[in-house]
């Protein structure tokens, strides 16, 4: 071409003619001073949904075995749950598990705190909330989150089990939700622990006798809860669980290498 402004590149992008605006694409990034409004439209969230998981990916994904403990913030350090947890985290790092938690005060800082004296790794998975709370001292791996189902998936996506200390609502809300994906197949052999007898057995009866013979549920979803009142069998279930997972792994790649063999070989 004859005149050099009647084709621009800008990027991967050919412009020519009329086309051709003014300027550089770093130069209007640059010497931009827009409104702030975009960083409240949905495509802005988009990306900082994406931006949260990448950030969880990339700060698990090295992590190893672990079990997410979940329980009240509101449990107070002289409780007995509070030492009955710190007792839980240390066992599950004598057992080879970094512990996962919510990251707060309570029940999830006992958690951490048993983890992290016992040489473990301690993760810390926070959220934003409309009042002040920041991770616990005894987290060593933490990352604060604003949207909960990121969180959530971090929670499950690596963990291979979960112990649920006596909670609330948000307790609540994390048993139902695994229990959910356990009977879903979305996660499959994944253990999920009731800890505390007296606390649970009330639910734990109410969908015995009134979700179950309503239809609601399968009494073979029963068996996804275990419920305990000791630290050694509750770690016991979880590494049963695990090693009952790695062995029907072991066999399923043993069936998956001998089907392709006998492939090769016809």
């Amino acid at each position: 071409m004859t005149d050099g402004r009647k084709q621009h590149q800008r990027g991967p992008v050919i412009l020519r003619r009329a086309q051709i605006g003014a300027g550089t694409t770093d130069q209007r990034l640059l010497d931009s001073r827009g409104s702030a409004d975009f960083i409240h439209t949905d495509p802005w969230r988009v990306l900082r949904i994406q931006s949260e998981f990448v950030e969880g990916f990339g700060l698990l994904a090295e992590l190893g075995a672990a079990v997410s403990v979940f329980g009240s913030a509101r449990t107070a350090v002289d409780h007995p749950e509070y030492a009955t947890t710190r007792r839980l985290g240390e066992a599950l790092v004598r057992a080879g598990f970094a512990v996962i938690t919510g990251g707060g005060p309570g029940t999830m800082e006992a958690a951490n705190r048993g983890a992290s004296e016992a040489g473990g790794v301690s993760v810390g998975l926070g959220i934003e909330l409309p009042f002040e709370q920041s991770l616990n001292e005894w987290v060593d791996v933490g990352i604060n989150f604003r949207y909960f189902f990121a969180r959530k998936t971090m929670f499950v996506k690596y963990a291979q089990a979960f112990v649920i200390m006596p909670g609330g609502f948000g307790t609540l809300d994390e048993m139902f939700e695994a229990l959910t994906l356990v009977q879903t197949q979305k996660v499959t052999r994944f253990p999920v622990v009731l800890f505390g007898t007296a606390y649970w057995q009330g639910l734990f009866d109410w969908l015995r006798g009134t979700v179950q013979p309503a239809g609601k549920i399968n009494a073979a979803d029963l068996d996804l809860l275990h419920l305990t009142d000791d630290v050694d069998d509750a770690v016991a279930h979880i590494v049963a669980a695990e090693q009952a997972r790695s062995e029907q792994t072991r066999a399923e790649v043993a069936v998956a290498t001998d089907t392709v063999r006998r492939n090769d070989g016809q």
